[in-house]
């Protein structure tokens, strides 16, 4: 079998809406954030459903993956075939050749020349891994292929650029293994796997942590769908899931660094997550 896999691009959609038209969007629906209990309070109490204040925003980019993969296979394999004919039939000259009728029936054999060929898309969730085919609605909008570089320089000019959690490989692995089919063939003239997307694609979303009677909620907004989620999240929650210590056996300080602007938070959870690994190795060689 031959499996060719295509040059991994990152991809960054285009921002449809701005910061301060998803801010102004959100503000608007801040009470949602809250639940029910908040926004009947809001009716009885106007001046109290005010109260609310906007603590926190930011605009990230929130990795999915794209992979598409295309399966060939040409073989062979000998068959026999039955053709009905009348009973008086009692034998029929085919091909040059003369096929005797049994009961009714001619009995052919050939051998048959096969060629399947598949295609199948692929979307994973950035952070969960879990496959996703609802991630399709991103890939009408435009976007640009871009460098680390240049999402360091969206880093620095104020952007979180959150790390998938999954690999390319793994995942160009688990597609590979998906689009290998079950050939009934005698021989095998042609068996191919072509992976010729892997796209790591960076979709924009706004996030928004408002404060209200001595509680916190946070509403996001999709820069793509104009979508408001009042259960949303922002980056320094998704640390739990992202920046956790088998994370951090593959990316260090520096590597953080690259992807969150300026946050002293991220360090010091990359520091904490080290010195947990530490302990667990030094409790490991005491036991």
């Amino acid at each position: 079998m031959d499996v060719e896999i295509a040059e991994e691009r990152i991809v960054v959609l285009t921002d449809r809406f701005s910061l301060d038209h998803a801010e102004g969007r959100a503000w608007s629906r801040r009470a949602d954030a809250f639940g029910t209990v908040a926004k009947l309070g809001g009716l009885l109490n106007r001046a109290a459903s005010e109260d609310y204040e906007c603590v926190y925003r930011e605009r990230r980019l929130q990795p999915f993956w794209r992979l598409h993969a295309v399966a060939v296979a040409e073989y062979e394999r000998a068959r026999s075939y039955t053709v009905a004919v009348a009973p008086s039939v009692r034998s029929v000259e085919l091909l040059g050749q003369t096929v005797a009728a049994e009961q009714g029936r001619l009995r052919l054999s050939g051998v048959e020349s096969c060629r399947d060929e598949t295609t199948r898309e692929y979307l994973f969730d950035g952070l969960s891994r879990a496959e996703n085919p609802a991630l399709a609605a991103y890939l009408q909008f435009p976007g640009a292929a871009l460098d680390a570089e240049a999402l360091a320089e969206a880093a620095r000019n104020g952007t979180v650029v959150v790390p998938p959690e999954n690999k390319a490989s793994m995942l160009v692995r688990e597609v590979v293994s998906s689009a290998i089919g079950k050939i009934d063939a005698d021989r095998v003239l042609e068996e191919r796997v072509s992976v010729d997307v892997v796209d790591l694609v960076y979709r924009p979303v706004y996030a928004f942590r408002y404060r209200h009677g001595g509680k916190e909620a946070v509403m996001e907004f999709d820069g793509l769908t104009g979508e408001i989620r009042p259960d949303g999240a922002t980056f320094e929650q998704y640390l739990g899931k992202v920046l956790d210590p088998r994370f951090l056996l593959d990316v260090g300080v520096e590597a953080v660094n690259i992807f969150v602007p300026g946050t002293q938070l991220v360090r010091i959870v990359v520091e904490q997550g080290a010195k947990h690994l530490a302990q667990q190795r030094d409790s490991g060689q005491d036991g």
